[in-house]
């Protein structure tokens, strides 16, 4: 059975994003896994902490410092993120956000897009 255009370009996005972590911070979350919804793509990245940050976070002002520091990376790279999606997906990212739970070792990515993928990705297979 042949794998669907969507789980594919999903599958693809969760790779490119763990290559560019691993080439920005040395390395990649262990489990990385991307949904296309609608107009968003949205990947959730597990066991993101390195093992500083893991010592950090016990501290409540180590998560805080945690948090920043994750935040001005994010902000520092957001045009290369979006990138890869437009790359990818063959579309244009309107808006992009991001958060990481210190709690669960988590970051989350939404990518808001010009247009509904899953739709584009079905016309284009027509």
């Amino acid at each position: 059975m042949a794998i669907s255009a969507k789980k594919k370009m999903e599958a693809d996005l969760s790779e490119a994003f763990i290559k560019f972590q691993r080439d920005l911070l040395g390395r990649g979350p262990q489990e990385a896994k991307t949904y296309i919804v609608c107009d968003m793509i949205i990947s959730r990245f597990k066991g993101v902490l390195t093992v500083e940050e893991k010592h950090l976070v016990s501290h409540e002002k180590g998560r805080r410092v945690v948090k920043e520091m994750r935040q001005v990376l994010r902000e520092m790279y957001s045009e290369e993120s979006e990138e890869i999606v437009q790359r990818i997906t063959g579309c244009k990212v309107l808006s992009s956000h991001s958060d990481i739970s210190t709690k669960m070792g988590e970051r989350i990515e939404v990518f808001v897009m010009d247009r509904d993928v899953e739709r584009f990705l079905d016309d284009k297979q027509k």
